[in-house]
């Protein structure tokens, strides 16, 4: 036991220093504090100017989910299919063209948001949440085919031979065979790109011009010079809390299948 007691004195420690500011945003919320809608006592005070702020917290909660989920969503179903085509394939330039996909990773985000916006508006995504998930999945996908291809490198090949010689199509493989084995991979994947979507500032930023579109980290920024440039530090700690919630949540239900996916390229066989 006292081998371990330095173990959990550090561990506790480093919780505690990534706890404290989400732990005092959330105590600050809620209680009293001058220029703010709670000014005695504790309560909600906060809460309600958040919930009234323009379109109402209600819209920019739906614009965050409806971004984030049709993010998972592109993101998840490509990666898998790039992902099993770089695993279990040949094809001439495979390897050139992975690295191409990698690359996107090098390139600045924000560099690229001008051009974007440009090419968005002239197939007319631009000021769109379909255009804003585009974006945001887009560069999400050199990560996620990376994780999809090592999850699929991962599981033997006899299973995929097996599921041939009785008869099924790469398709069918696939969707049969090798789905639910690289479930922790795409719970990885998709709960990446959830968390890169909801908590995404930039891209809303200069992709969203119309404030009834606009997703809650963006409304958040947006609150905290509502009335001649005075910070409403009271709503902007709701607004974060709210933010953070969602986020927390997720990790905690799926912390087992985030670790297995990480894991699931260290061995194979």
């Amino acid at each position: 036991m006292a081998i371990r007691t330095p173990y959990w004195v550090f561990t506790t420690a480093l919780a505690l220093v990534f706890l404290f500011p989400l732990l005092w945003t959330a105590v600050a919320s809620v209680s009293p504090s001058p220029g703010t809608n709670q000014v005695q006592g504790w309560g909600f005070g906060n809460y309600e100017t958040l919930a009234g702020y323009q379109a109402g917290i209600g819209r920019y909660l739906a614009n965050s989910a409806f971004v984030s989920l049709l993010t998972v969503a592109l993101t998840v179903t490509v990666s898998v299919f790039g992902g099993y085509a770089f695993a279990r394939f040949r094809f001439p330039g495979k390897d050139l063209l992975f690295l191409l996909t990698l690359a996107i990773l090098m390139v600045p985000y924000a560099t690229l948001l001008i051009p974007l916006y440009v090419l968005l508006n002239r197939v007319g995504l631009a000021n769109s949440l379909v255009g804003v998930a585009l974006v945001i999945s887009m560069f999400q996908l050199p990560f996620s085919v990376f994780m999809m291809r090592i999850s699929f490198e991962s599981v033997p090949r006899e299973l995929d031979e097996a599921a041939m010689v009785d008869g099924c199509s790469s398709f069918t493989t696939l969707r049969r065979v090798l789905l639910p084995a690289v479930r922790p991979g795409m719970i990885t994947v998709g709960l990446f790109a959830f968390l890169t979507a909801w908590n995404d500032f930039m891209a809303p930023l200069i992709l969203i011009n119309d404030s009834s579109r606009m997703t809650l980290p963006l409304a958040i920024a947006n609150l905290r010079s509502q009335v001649q440039g005075v910070v409403d530090y009271g709503a902007t700690e709701a607004g974060v809390v709210i933010l953070a919630l969602p986020c927390i949540v997720l990790f905690l239900l799926l912390q087992r299948h985030y670790v297995r996916g990480f894991m699931s390229g260290a061995f194979k066989g």
